[in-house]
């Protein structure tokens, strides 16, 4: 459903970016590695200067904007746990990438394109057990 660490999903090399910390090279490795769409485009966003919770904040607002082909790239300077569960319920696919490219926890982040949330799984639990309640 969303990769989280996924072991299939393998450092950058330093060697593939031409200038090390080449923004753009960390993003070609992130939309090549992960199951993120490659039809629309890469939005950045570097959270590593910004307190608590002004990166949670910031990424979700920006998320709300993609396109369904977007893939949004966050920069932060750690991985952002409580970040997950929040992308999941509003229907956010993700997948972190190690990367020995930037000094930055990269997450890729895009529209989960139909695939079944962790909200959509809740919701699903509970019409049940209505729908049961209403039928007897």
């Amino acid at each position: 459903m969303f990769a989280r660490n996924d072991p299939g999903i393998g450092s950058v090399r330093r060697n593939m970016s031409s200038v090390p910390g080449d923004p753009a090279a960390v993003e070609r490795a992130v939309t090549e590695r992960t199951d993120a769409p490659t039809g629309g485009k890469t939005v950045s966003l570097d959270v590593r200067n910004l307190g608590p919770p002004k990166p949670l904040r910031e990424t979700l607002e920006r998320v709300e904007t993609l396109g369904d082909e977007d893939v949004l790239v966050q920069y932060n300077d750690r991985t952002p746990q409580f970040l997950f569960p929040r992308l999941e319920d509003r229907g956010f696919a993700h997948a972190e990438v190690e990367t020995d490219a930037t000094d930055a926890a990269v997450t890729a982040i895009w529209p989960a394109d139909g695939e079944e949330t962790v909200s959509d799984e809740r919701a699903g639990e509970g019409d049940a057990g209505a729908n049961d309640a209403t039928a007897t």
